[in-house]
């Protein structure tokens, strides 16, 4: 669990509109793991096959009652070489997190770029964790350009996010 804030606290209480961000907690939601055809998908392939790695970046948000959001972040990875899966992972990692002074028309902004920034380097490491508790070598995630990955959804009219604190 993090408690994050991006901002020094006010120490009068009164947070001036300036923009706020804490990461109030953090958690693994749903995570999958496939090693299909283990053992021998671990062993050295006699052709030099090199795994061909499909990625997956998925990002959704939510407003909740109590003021608060929660956004999540899936990620997928599949290593195939020629049709052969060797191991395919899925991560729906989350996060809770309390934002203040940010205006209505930039908090989907912050709610599916920012946040998802700060939760990838944790579902990183759980990834690459889990391949090399399989038996592969840690596979190491790129980094995600989140800007990106939102514009690009918001080109195609998709959102993300739901409802609002």
């Amino acid at each position: 669990m993090s408690d994050t804030s991006i901002t020094p606290p006010v120490e009068n209480g009164d947070d001036q509109g300036q923009p706020g961000f804490r990461i109030l907690a953090q958690f693994a939601r749903d995570l999958s793991f496939e090693n299909p055809h283990a053992p021998e998908s671990l062993r050295a392939d006699g052709q030099g096959l090199q795994p061909q790695i499909e990625i997956g970046v998925e990002m959704n948000a939510r407003g909740r009652p109590d003021g608060l959001y929660e956004v999540d972040l899936k990620l997928t990875a599949q290593a195939k070489r020629g049709e052969q899966t060797a191991f395919h992972v899925e991560l729906l990692y989350g996060g809770l997190f309390q934002i203040t002074g940010v205006p209505d028309t930039e908090l989907e902004a912050v709610l599916m770029i920012e946040c998802p920034r700060y939760l990838f380097p944790f579902a990183r490491r759980l990834i690459s964790d889990v391949t090399g508790e399989g038996g592969f070598p840690p596979f190491q995630l790129d980094p995600i350009d989140f800007a990106g990955v939102y514009a690009a959804r918001k080109a195609q009219g998709e959102s993300g996010f739901t409802g609002s604190a």
